[in-house]
């Protein structure tokens, strides 16, 4: 297994589906079962070249969203005190 490239973190990377998350052009598009390496300490996360290209090439014409989720903004300051 490779270990983790973040300094001082002992953990090493496992193969793992992950969900992406894109603001491409103001519109948040989320991505479901990408595969990625993840560092099993930190969480620090790796994509390979081609799951990269996989993804720009899905997202020139991303299509029609197969679910829908809400989407919330962090209330002001002024609210959270």
């Amino acid at each position: 297994m490779k270990k983790c490239s973040i300094k001082g973190c002992p953990g090493h990377y496992e193969k793992k589906d992950i969900t992406h998350v894109v603001n491409k052009h103001g519109q948040i598009i989320i991505i479901e079962n990408v595969p990625a390496e993840v560092c099993t300490v930190c969480g620090d996360t790796l994509l390979t070249l081609d799951v990269v290209r996989a993804l720009e090439k899905f997202l020139a014409n991303p299509g029609e969203p197969s679910k829908s989720a809400p989407i919330y903004q962090m209330p002001s300051k002024e609210m959270a005190a």
